[in-house]
């Protein structure tokens, strides 16, 4: 009875020690959530405002209005940009999907001379960095006559090597045998890639789709150096200008942030757990 006592005792000393640390780092956690989530709570809050409310620092409005986004979709710039953006950021997803899982596929499931050194120098061009290759972009651009079009603005990531390495380490883990077995069955290698490989790796399919779009609907530097006529204008680069001309008319500024904002934020909701699991398994391929 003595012991048992004695036992009781030390868990719940033990229960004690451990709670405080646990308090701390839950306490941690929501402090760090809401110093992040702050600012995109009073971006929301100051699309709703009107011109004379703008300063007065209440996160919930006093009279909120939904008039600042009447006008500023009223605008056909604003729709035509971002339309830009959905298209820019649609095709280019589908492309790496498309073009970095085949060639991850080449490199993980076939033997060739200098297969290795073709994977060193994709993967070499992570290291250089994005402003060394604008000006080699700018000029071959110039030359096919690219600039001010949207294939200017999407053909440097059309296929990237971070992509191609994600899909080659994941194709790596696809059995063999299901291969031989569907060459067997009298499959083309385009088939066996496209009907038995790509199922088996979704989740990085899935991973990479899900970064690539995000990237690319963000995407600023690029666009606006290829890019001259406002027609063409992504939804980042539009809004640059956009601000430009609100000046200080805050309201306004924070409407067109707030809408170009609702996609991302509808993509992370959704597809949540897949960038969860995209970024745990990326890590564990790398």
């Amino acid at each position: 009875m003595t012991a048992t006592a004695a036992a009781g005792t030390e868990l719940k000393l033990n229960s004690v020690s451990i709670r405080p640390g646990r308090v701390l780092v839950w306490t941690l956690l929501f402090i760090g959530g809401v110093l992040m989530i702050t600012p995109l709570l009073f971006m929301f809050s100051t699309s709703l405002k009107t011109a004379s409310q703008v300063y007065d620092l209440r996160l919930i409005p006093a009279a909120p209005t939904f008039d600042n986004y009447i006008k500023v979709l009223s605008d056909g710039r604003f729709v035509r940009w971002f339309l830009n953006s959905t298209l820019v950021a649609v095709c280019v997803t589908l492309s790496n999907v498309f073009f970095d899982s085949l060639v991850g596929y080449t490199l993980a499931k076939f033997q060739f001379r200098g297969r290795y050194l073709i994977f060193i120098a994709i993967l070499s061009t992570l290291m250089i960095p994005t402003e060394m290759l604008v000006i080699p972009w700018y000029l071959m651009s110039a030359q096919l006559g690219w600039i001010d079009s949207y294939w200017g603005i999407m053909f440097p990531g059309m296929m990237t090597a971070f992509g191609t390495f994600l899909m080659k380490q994941f194709f790596e883990t696809v059995p063999d045998d299901f291969l031989e077995a569907a060459r067997v069955d009298g499959l083309n290698e385009f088939t066996i890639w496209w009907k038995i490989a790509m199922p088996m790796v979704a989740p990085a399919i899935s991973a990479l789709a899900i970064f690539t779009f995000l990237g690319n609907w963000t995407a600023f530097f690029w666009p606006l150096i290829v890019t001259n006529s406002r027609e063409l204008y992504t939804l980042p680069v539009g809004l640059s200008s956009f601000a430009v001309e609100q000046s200080i008319q805050w309201e306004m500024i924070m409407t067109g942030a707030a809408l170009a904002t609702i996609p991302t934020l509808i993509v992370f909701l959704v597809l949540q757990r897949y960038i969860v699991r995209g970024v745990m398994l990326a890590g564990l391929k790398g």
